[in-house]
């Protein structure tokens, strides 16, 4: 299911994450597809979504932090 992480992992270097239990991650699935490990926002994002995004109740909107997503971005595939 889980093909590999993109990016660096967050602990690199001695790296402390302000989560009890995990860090911020992007992971490429077999299928093609992207998971993402981060914080759950979606109860407090819902509001503030502009007039063409929808979440539905079986999706989350889930933060990560810039750092993440920019360091990945080398690991992310240029095309479909």
């Amino acid at each position: 299911m889980i093909l590999r992480r993109l990016g660096p992992d967050p602990h690199t270097s001695g790296a402390q994450t302000s989560a009890s239990g995990g860090c911020p991650d992007i992971l490429e699935l077999d299928g093609g597809d992207f998971a993402v490990i981060g914080r759950d926002i979606t109860d407090s994002a819902l509001s503030h979504l502009p007039p063409t995004v929808g979440c539905s109740p079986e999706e989350r909107i889930v933060r990560i932090p810039r750092k993440t997503l920019v360091l990945a971005k080398a690991d992310i595939p240029n095309s479909l």
